[in-house]
């Protein structure tokens, strides 16, 4: 039985035929759709019509120049596969590329969720990285990422320290025959800081001087940091440069004793030695023999720079050095400061 639109409904007891197309462009092939639903080859040869051996017309579905390959045919290949492990499949090779990645953000999820209920919990470290970067940073990578934070330090470490001492200020003035003099005896408290450069300059740090050398012992692994040793040096400590370099703590200073003359509490020999016991001019000469004794007394200058080598190390280590290789995961086993002489470095 044909159908309104010339076509044969197919029964149950029909059979499929090849197609056979009547042509009138010799020459030119066209794909038939055929009633059962297959997709055939064909050559035409009379207008748009094509029909099968059995007089049944078919629908033209694409026609193609001549010689074009024949398109290939859709075969549900993956069909007998489940969906869920079509899904599956890709999700899992996508998460092994990139582990690391993954790795990182579900720990960082997982870090803030038990840090929002207030848990303490430690967690394995996990380091963000891509597939194509390496897992382990080499030493050409450590080393210069540490050496330019130290480049940026930009200002010096002090070392301060203070120190206590005694010193007398005495005054004679003429008053004819009679003696006019007053001395009195100070105890007097001092504070003095030394400095370290912790940036000498780019040609400091050339590897032809050896002032900087940074050594991995062991690159990181999953859940282990590396180790690395850093060893520096750093000009020594330079004492305070002028008077102007230390202070007198007056809060603290006092008189110890005093001698005078028997003319001094006169109104005359009085008059004339009072203003040289201004507080101005006790605290200059107080401060000019703290200076005296923060650059030449061998029990103020070693405290002095034991101080200021300590806080250069601390600096530079917490500050600079540890954080940056932290953030790399590797941890400093052996960290060294050598000082060196001004002799040597000019």
């Amino acid at each position: 039985m044909n159908s309104p639109n010339g076509r044969r409904k197919p029964g149950h007891g029909s059979v499929p035929q090849p197609a056979t197309v009547v042509l009138d462009a010799p020459g030119q092939f066209v794909h038939l759709r055929l009633p059962d639903g297959r997709v055939v080859r064909a050559q035409r040869v009379a207008g748009n019509a094509a029909y099968d051996r059995r007089g049944q017309q078919s629908t033209l579905v694409l026609a193609s120049p001549p010689g074009e390959p024949r398109p290939p045919r859709r075969r549900r290949r993956l069909s007998w596969i489940p969906r869920w492990l079509r899904w599956t499949v890709p999700i899992v090779i996508i998460g092994v590329i990139f582990r690391r990645a993954v790795a990182w953000a579900v720990l960082a999820a997982l870090s803030a969720a038990l840090h929002l209920f207030g848990a303490s919990i430690h967690l394995p470290h996990v380091t963000f990285g891509w597939p194509w970067s390496s897992s382990t940073a080499s030493t050409t990578l450590v080393g210069p990422l540490v050496l330019e934070k130290i480049e940026g330090v930009d200002k010096p470490a002090l070392g301060t320290t203070t120190f206590d001492f005694m010193f007398t200020h005495s005054v004679s003035k003429p008053m004819g025959i009679l003696p006019c003099w007053y001395s009195a005896t100070f105890y007097a408290v001092g504070k003095a800081s030394a400095t370290v450069d912790l940036n000498p300059g780019p040609s400091w740090w050339k590897p032809s001087t050896g002032h900087y050398v940074l050594r991995v012992l062991s690159k990181p692994s999953a859940s282990t940091p590396g180790e690395v040793s850093v060893s520096m040096a750093l000009p020594l400590p330079q004492l305070p440069q002028s008077v102007h370099g230390v202070s007198i703590d007056n809060t603290l200073s006092k008189p110890v004793s005093s001698d005078h003359s028997w003319t001094y509490p006169g109104l005359a020999c009085g008059v004339l030695i009072n203003p040289e016991f201004a507080q101005s001019v006790l605290y200059a000469q107080a401060q000019g023999e703290a200076f005296n004794q923060a650059t030449h007394v061998a029990s103020v200058t070693k405290p002095l720079i034991a101080a200021a080598e300590k806080e250069a190390s601390t600096i530079i280590d917490g500050n600079f050095i540890t954080p940056t290789l932290t953030a790399l995961n590797y941890k400093v086993s052996q960290f060294a400061i050598r000082w060196v002489a001004p002799a040597a470095t000019s």
